[in-house]
């Protein structure tokens, strides 16, 4: 195998990110959020600032817009500065929902966000939507209270120390944290700040951690801290570096696998693709970064995936692939070797350290580069590609499902995606996340986007409730509808509906209610498994929405789908659409089970005809 890294120097104050930039003039502004403070400045002014007010307009300075955590006594100072800030401050019901709809805010965006809580639990409840805001690349700021030092070890209230939390992972940088630690003093901040800018400013994932002891909060200031901007330049690709791809890619047909990390390079693909006739797959979460309507677009690959990306690498086998911003975990490709091209990957990615991981005995050629940068350079030498190129005459596209309409009750779950097609992808703008589970596989691979940065999926963690308190996030950053297709399961774990009524989110919730954890039921029953029980009573959440002070709508039957849809879509506050769907249509998948079967979870004999690619598959959990 061969594999040949690419490096540039990361250099500081070259090319600016400007959402992190300072912005002094923001500090006479009032303050935007819902909450209707006058700005912590002014505040300020009336008495000496605290640290709590140093680190709410340090969090100003670095572009942070929006706040989600849960309050509590050992934050007080911490809470009460926040709020008087210019963010847009919403109390949240649960730290992990808080920190789910912090992690999709900033995908709605781009703007660093903030996750808020007290000592102790508020720490420990948020740290699952913290794990999942790294995994899928989020930059998110914790800001937690801690126990004040002559307490420590006292037995104070939620003490939060050494003597009650393993400090390691949680105030220490590491594989949570990209960068934390405890404020002792404000004459830390500065320091504090230009390490979180330099953060803040590196491509990827930057989740960070700043625990004030509750008694250090409210402690005086002489006078608020500077805070100093730094810039980061893009991490570029080496002219040889392209030369050497081009030349591989110019051997024979390629294709192209586009992954969530490519999503800043949709232009760029599009370019590329009808320039030189390639195939494009993507994985799950780059769904719609290259339309899905296009003639070149093959199919998703791994989980809620399309079989037709198994008869394209069958059938018109590339020479090469051209991998952009995906790491091909088991989700994207459940290491399947049929989706191997004969030459090996080029494969490019921010991180140096993912080409070559997921397929280890490939032919790997690696440039480690911002994808856009690299697409821009190559673009340079698309003459050479050209006459390589293949132009598809016949390349196979996503299938489809032919459902014959009807007013069957339950609601056919593939009735229910057709109808969210029609009405809310291509009626509206609205952001559309997808929960873990089987309403992950029905979005997947049912719905079609035409536009980057419009559906939202989680691969890595995969969390029940990241979807259902997500939701929130998005719709409130953006200032704009966003809507998440859950399960009832999900939905019962995790919902953030009364801080959508709060705030008067424009949140929508479409709950695919059918009694049980489905996801589960249909895998152990494909395993030939027996005897585990994953039904649950069934809700009315129309009622719940209601009680909450949210709309709620109950759908039973398919012919009263598409009027639901769209008054949910009009709707000026958060709206539960309550559907009950028939629990034995079988979700969509191609491989998990042979993934499953992999690693010693074994079928019985009559279900082993389930594992091959040519029949589709019902899926089980990804965990």
């Amino acid at each position: 195998m061969s594999q040949n890294y690419t490096q540039t120097n990361s250099l500081v104050g070259t090319q600016p990110y400007d959402v992190y930039q300072p912005t002094d003039s923001s500090k006479d502004q009032t303050n935007g959020s819902s909450n209707g403070h006058s700005n912590g400045a002014a505040v300020a002014q009336k008495r000496s600032p605290t640290v709590a007010d140093a680190i709410a307009n340090m969090m100003e300075d670095l572009g942070v817009s929006c706040a989600f955590g849960v309050n509590g006594g050992a934050m007080a100072g911490l809470w009460g500065s926040l709020s008087n800030s210019l963010l847009q401050v919403m109390n949240c019901r649960h730290e992990a929902g808080a920190a789910f709809a912090a992690a999709e805010a900033y995908f709605a965006t781009g703007r660093p966000t903030v996750v808020f809580t007290t000592a102790g639990p508020g720490i420990t409840n948020a740290l699952t939507g913290l794990f999942a805001a790294r995994g899928e690349g989020a930059k998110v700021i914790l800001l937690s209270a801690c126990t004040s030092s002559p307490q420590r070890g006292r037995w104070a209230i939620q003490e939060t120390s050494s003597h009650t939390l393993p400090t390691e992972g949680i105030f220490t940088s590491g594989t949570l944290f990209n960068y934390a630690t405890t404020v002792e003093s404000g004459a830390q901040l500065p320091q504090i700040f230009r390490k979180l800018a330099l953060g803040l400013s590196q491509p990827g994932a930057f989740v960070a951690h700043l625990s004030i002891p509750t008694a250090v909060q409210t402690s005086p200031l002489d006078r608020m801290p500077l805070f100093q901007g730094m810039d980061c330049s893009l991490v570029v690709p080496h002219t040889e570096a392209i030369v050497k791809c081009t030349q591989l890619l110019s051997e024979g047909p390629f294709a192209i696998w586009v992954g969530f990390g490519a999503r800043g390079a949709a232009e760029e693909i599009l370019q590329l693709a009808e320039r030189t006739g390639a195939a494009v797959i993507c994985s799950p979460r780059g769904k719609g970064i290259f339309p899905e309507d296009h003639p070149q677009f093959v199919g998703v690959t791994g989980l809620g995936g399309h079989g037709s990306v198994m008869t394209y690498m069958q059938q018109q086998t590339p020479l090469r692939t051209l991998v952009l911003g995906t790491r091909l975990s088991e989700p994207t490709s459940f290491w399947n070797e049929a989706l191997v091209p004969p030459g090996g990957f080029v494969h490019v990615d921010i991180d140096p350290t993912v080409p070559g991981v997921a397929y280890p005995e490939a032919e790997t050629f690696a440039i480690q580069s911002d994808i856009k940068a690299f697409l821009q350079a190559l673009l340079q030498h698309d003459e050479h590609l050209a006459s390589a190129s293949v132009t598809a005459l016949s390349l196979p596209r996503p299938e489809g499902q032919t459902i014959q309409p009807g007013s069957d009750s339950p609601v056919r779950p593939e009735v229910l995606m057709e109808a969210i097609q029609k009405v809310i992808i291509d009626g509206t703008d609205a952001i559309v996340m997808a929960e873990c589970g089987n309403s992950f596989l029905w979005s997947t691979h049912l719905l079609r986007f035409a536009n980057a940065n419009r559906y939202r999926i989680s691969t890595g963690v995969g969390a029940m409730g990241h979807a259902a308190a997500g939701v929130i996030g998005a719709a409130a950053a953006r200032n704009g509808k966003a809507v998440a297709i859950v399960g009832d399961g999900a939905m019962l774990m995790n919902n953030e509906i009364s801080t959508a009524v709060k705030y008067e989110i424009p949140a929508v919730w479409i709950v695919l209610n059918d009694a049980r954890y489905n996801m589960s039921h249909q895998g152990m029953e494909m395993l030939g498994l027996k005897g585990a029980d994953a039904s649950i009573p069934q809700a009315d959440f129309a009622a719940i929405a209601h009680a909450m002070g949210a709309e709620g709508i109950r759908i039973n039957k398919e012919m009263d789908l598409f009027s639901a849809l769209e008054q949910a879509m009009v709707a000026t506050g958060p709206i539960v659409i309550d559907v009950v769907i028939n629990p034995d249509r079988r979700a969509p998948s191609k491989g998990r089970n042979a993934g499953l079967a992999s690693q010693g979870v074994k079928s019985t004999p009559a279900q082993k005809t389930e594992l091959h690619v040519s029949f589709p598959q019902v899926s089980f959990p990804n965990a």
